[in-house]
């Protein structure tokens, strides 16, 4: 006999008459953190991540027998004390600056639309889980749901990742909502109006640097060449911001960060051209982080701390680390405008 399938559903909702009012939702998705800056804390979400295969990509059972019998057993205490040196009073602030983003954004569509829409937060590895998040929102009257990763470049290693996870929900649904997914907003006039808003409030608090620098996350460059679009979502942005803050191509630089393993990733690295630029006569050098919409430990530490590091080492006298939006009025109101967007036509919109 064929196997059963075994299907959730909302409890109580036994006919029509029972079905609560539709509702749409709002599904913000970060990546994640550990829940202490621990060993034992971080192997788990490690696991998670580095297990994914929209990740790496290696073959199944090589990539387990590297990753089960060599980073697992090395990586979670050196990435402990990475954390450790972030973490704060309030926790991660990956998940603390998250929840008031998604607060704050909340206030701000129940002002523009009152009631219509509930937001929520999720993380793609970690606590509170996609699948968890989404069960909240179905039994809570969610019907139609807009999925919102924040990642504003697409990657199939971020964006890609959260539709999986998405998907895998969905496929145990006995009624799954009608859904929207948004792909991407590297290239939206709300998102780049707010990134150059930041920067030039940061300046204007704070004096200019010698050369800003761009530092996006990267991805293997096997990934571009196999149709990833991640790598020139980047170079638009960074094209937009240089052309809204008036900038040459030798004023506004681009690298990427936080490689893994010893295949080639998208050049030139972030560690590589702060060492070259404080080589080349540059004393103060500004970075920001466009590809990350809340700091976190590539931001805090990866960026402000390690790369400080090595830029003074290299013979320069001052790096500093431009914050993420985080939950500034910018970003909410970017982020607002695109989500009225993108729920355009559907009932609850006004729009």
């Amino acid at each position: 006999m064929p196997r059963s399938n075994h299907y959730t559903g909302v409890a109580g909702h036994s006919g029509a008459s029972s079905i609560q009012p539709v509702q749409a939702g709002v599904l913000l998705v970060n990546l994640g953190t550990p829940t202490a800056p621990t060993a034992g804390a971080v192997r788990p979400y490690l696991a998670e991540f580095l297990g994914d295969p929209r990740v790496i990509d290696y073959p199944r059972w090589l990539w387990w027998l590297i990753l089960h019998g060599v980073i697992l057993r090395l990586r979670p205490a050196r990435s402990a004390r990475a954390y450790a040196k972030i973490w704060t009073a309030q926790g991660s602030p990956l998940r603390f600056g998250s929840e008031s983003l998604v607060a704050r954004l909340q206030a701000e569509l129940d002002r523009q639309q009152p009631g219509t829409l509930r937001v929520a937060l999720a993380m793609r590895y970690g606590e509170p889980s996609v699948a968890r998040t989404i069960e909240q929102l179905q039994h809570a009257g969610v019907r139609r749901l807009l999925v919102l990763p924040l990642y504003p470049q697409y990657s199939a290693t971020s964006t890609g990742s959260v539709i999986d996870a998405v998907a895998d929900t969905f496929k145990t649904m006995r009624w799954p909502p009608e859904l929207r997914i948004v792909n991407d907003y590297h290239d939206d006039p709300g998102h780049i109006g707010a990134l150059a808003a930041s920067i030039e409030h940061w300046w204007a608090a704070n004096g200019r640097g010698d050369k800003l620098l761009l530092s996006f996350h990267g991805i293997p460059e096997r990934y571009v060449r196999l149709g990833d679009p991640y790598s020139d979502q980047c170079q638009r942005t960074a094209l937009l911001l240089r052309e809204r803050l008036h900038l040459g191509e030798d004023e506004l630089l681009v690298s990427f960060q936080s490689r893994v393993g010893r295949e080639s990733w998208l050049h030139p690295y972030t560690d590589a051209t702060v060492r070259r630029l404080a080589a080349d006569g540059v004393k103060k050098l500004d970075i920001a982080c466009p590809g990350f919409a809340v700091d976190c430990l590539e931001t805090l530490e990866e960026i402000a701390m390690q790369n400080r590091d090595f830029f003074l080492a290299a013979g320069g006298e001052t790096l500093r680390y431009i914050p993420a939006l985080n939950d500034s009025v910018e970003q909410v109101d970017g982020l607002a405008a695109l989500v009225l967007r993108h729920v355009r036509g559907w009932p609850e919109s006004t729009g």
